[in-house]
């Protein structure tokens, strides 16, 4: 179980080592928010699975 969590976390640390940390909640919070929805996507996770990225994207953003 600890193994998959530290492969789901690895893309995420790729990504904020670019950006040396968060300077507040909220920024960090939209920022992960978005990390997760690409990793739902390029799995294939959604609800919607068969629907493009764009469309996804649409609708959660409403």
């Amino acid at each position: 179980m600890n193994n998959l969590i530290e492969q789901d976390h690895r893309f995420i640390k790729r990504r904020i080592r670019h950006m040396r940390g968060f300077k507040s909640f909220t920024s960090a919070s939209s920022t992960l928010d978005g990390i997760e929805f690409v990793n739902i996507i390029r799995k294939r996770q959604s609800p919607s699975a068969t629907t493009s990225g764009f469309r996804l994207f649409a609708e959660i953003a409403r």
